[in-house]
């Protein structure tokens, strides 16, 4: 089996842990929604059988180049949210264990011409799939105040969204906002000195998450990820960010996103999963100090319960 090496397109986060979590059945079928640059795929790999089976999902293009030379592994190149209709597809009913690791990948902040980082001036794209066609700067050019600020508040969680959205305004009936770095000074005076980096972060993250539609993928796939599981069956979901790790926490707990407890008749809540650590996993200082993408991020792992008699 040959390898392509990836190292330069991201380096996994909590790959031991988030594979662990999977508890890896030699001859079960699994799926890797976020491969990337392959990390956590080649691990899944090492542990599976000849038997097992291995799906990797990814929208973007560039994450073909690392693709694993191995037979048990099947690629689609489609945004998660349809892990569902291509289980089906591929004629799998059921699934051993899904992991994602969610977020963006070092590849994208170091990609500079994708516009993902704060880092350099480039164009306002953030579009994970470059088939798709709707591109950050069609959002901070054409979408209302009133839209933005519901963005920078709903998707960045930012207290003066607001202001963001007027300034940004303001900003483009002068000039549109076409880079990254006209995007910064549009909004340059909103942020505080001792947070600039920070609170600029959220807006980029708030406008990502838009151009992607992140959120609504992330709860379709999260809800056929419940369905697809068998009896036993473990989700491992890193996420980076607050609104990503309620949502699988929630669906962990109670069976949706949004985190509403269903009932039987004796009060005893009626979920389909169970987590299987009370916390979430949190990265080493080690790796932490290695790896900086990885400061914030969380593992949470569950499992499907045994259907109810």
């Amino acid at each position: 089996m040959g390898f392509c090496t990836a190292a330069t397109y991201h380096v996994p986060v909590l790959l031991k842990e988030s594979v662990d979590g999977l508890d890896i059945q030699p001859d079960g079928v699994y799926i890797d929604v976020t491969f990337g640059g392959g990390g956590h795929s080649r691990e899944i790999l090492r542990r599976l059988g000849p038997e097992g089976r291995l799906y990797a999902f990814d929208q973007d293009e560039d994450a073909e180049r690392n693709i694993v030379d191995d037979e048990r592994l099947v690629f689609v190149r489609s945004n998660f949210r349809y892990v569902k209709q291509w289980m089906r597809y591929h004629g799998e009913e059921h699934i051993d264990g899904l992991l994602a690791d969610l977020g963006v990948s070092s590849h994208h902040f170091d990609e500079a011409s994708r516009g993902f980082s704060l880092r350099s001036d480039a164009p306002l794209d953030m579009r994970m799939n470059q088939r798709a066609t709707l591109t950050a700067a069609d959002v901070v050019n054409n979408y209302s105040q009133e839209q933005l600020a519901s963005i920078m508040h709903l998707y960045g969680e930012l207290k003066n969204a607001r202001q963001v959205a007027a300034a940004l305004v303001s900003h483009r009936q002068q000039q549109p906002i076409a880079t990254t770095g006209q995007l910064l000074q549009a909004t340059e005076r909103l942020f505080a000195r001792e947070r600039e980096k920070k609170e600029a972060a959220k807006m980029f993250q708030a406008l990502r998450i838009e151009v992607n539609h992140e959120m609504e993928a992330l709860q379709q796939m999260l809800g056929s990820a419940c369905q697809l599981l068998k009896p036993g069956g473990r989700l491992s979901i890193i996420t980076y960010h607050s609104l990503e790790d309620r949502m699988v926490k929630n669906i962990m707990r109670t069976g949706n996103v949004e985190g509403r407890a269903e009932k039987d008749f004796f009060g005893h809540i009626n979920a389909p999963m169970q987590p299987v650590t009370n916390k979430p996993i949190v990265p080493s200082a080690e790796e932490q100090e290695q790896n900086p993408r990885s400061r914030s991020a969380k593992l949470r792992i569950g499992v499907r319960l045994s259907p109810l008699s």
